[in-house]
């Protein structure tokens, strides 16, 4: 791993054609969990944040709290968004590895000790060009979705460019957001790989 924060998901090579029809149905309770854990994750950030403003360091309860937050997220996204067709697990495993059982693993490497206190104290400035290269992937990566979902309902399979630009997209999410909620000091690169 590269940065301390990456994804792989398992697609299918054949996937039901009514899933895109009904998948995102069918996540809705993860869709609602999930909308409840990003709000908690603020607050935890903010908690985070004052962390290591004061100490230098994150607490490691802290940091898994996030990563599970991260993990569950993303899986409920990629769930949704018929990137697979494994019910995910209402797992709230609070930990920085990867449980795994899930065709969606996402890999964190947090740093708890020396923590660098000005990129955190300035972290929202810091965050504004990767935030904007984070907008202009994820732009592509919801056309794609959009013309994926027509692609898979008649041909019962993801066209390979559109899947490589939504792994982009999801790629490219959970570094930023491994950064913007205080995982890592280190910036996001401006990549897609």
């Amino acid at each position: 791993m590269t940065y301390p924060a990456s994804i792989d998901v398992r697609t299918p090579d054949q996937v039901a054609n009514w899933r895109p029809l009904v998948q995102w149905v069918l996540a809705i309770p993860h869709l609602m969990i999930a909308n409840v854990l990003s709000n908690v994750g603020s607050v935890v950030a903010f908690v985070s944040w004052l962390f290591i403003l004061f100490t230098g360091g994150l607490p490691a309860g802290l940091a898994n709290f996030q990563c599970m937050i991260f993990r569950y997220n993303t899986r409920a996204y990629a769930y949704a968004g018929f990137l697979h067709e494994e019910y995910p697990p209402f797992d709230f495993t609070s930990s920085a590895s990867e449980p795994g059982g899930t065709p969606v693993t996402i890999e964190f490497e947090p740093v708890l000790e020396q923590r660098n206190r000005l990129t955190c104290a300035l972290r929202l400035i810091w965050l504004i060009p990767a935030a904007l290269f984070t907008f202009v992937v994820w732009i592509v990566a919801a056309i794609c979705w959009f013309i994926g979902f027509f692609a898979v309902l008649f041909t019962g399979s993801w066209p390979a460019g559109l899947h490589e630009w939504i792994m982009k997209g999801l790629r490219v999410s959970v570094r930023l957001n491994a950064y913007a909620y205080l995982l890592t000091d280190e910036y996001p690169p401006f990549s897609t790989d």
